[in-house]
């Protein structure tokens, strides 16, 4: 299976100087966890996340009007439209990221999310493990040792 396939073509897109309380209203009127930050060329550029912004603006009280480029991850990791899905599986997990936006040559196509292989694909399996890989990735060993009883 190919991420096209299960890709959501309906990327929510923003300027790199969009302010940060601008991309919070992104995500809060289109229902998204994540908004890529995208050039004049449409090209991305950077992926601000929810938590990019309850971490990096909120919690330290930067001025909500802060452009939204220095909240963001750059440079953005993103899939080919053919990629098979274990294909951009690896590429999740070796980046340690949840979200993929999918490029169709130089044009911004869709975007995969961990959530999408799990609903889009009915492999409750192939998402559980996926997480669980991203997860060990990005926290330290001692989150997953066994605790004594």
């Amino acid at each position: 299976m190919q991420i096209h396939e299960i890709m959501t073509a309906a990327v929510v897109t923003a300027a790199p100087d969009a302010p940060a309380n601008a991309v919070a209203a992104l995500m809060r009127d289109h229902n998204v966890g994540s908004v890529v930050l995208v050039d004049e060329a449409g090209r991305p550029v950077g992926m601000v996340t929810d938590r990019d912004l309850a971490v990096d603006i909120l919690a330290d009280g930067v001025d909500p009007e802060t452009p939204a480029e220095a909240c963001a991850t750059a440079p953005v990791v993103t899939g080919d439209h053919d990629m098979e899905l274990e294909e951009a599986a690896a590429l999740m997990v070796g980046h340690r990221i949840r979200r993929l936006p999918v490029m169709d040559g130089d044009a911004l196509a869709g975007i995969v999310t961990l959530d999408d292989i799990a609903v889009r694909t009915g492999n409750i399996e192939i998402a559980q493990q996926m997480t669980a890989d991203v997860a060990r990735a990005v926290f330290p060993d001692f989150y997953f040792h066994q605790r004594g009883g």
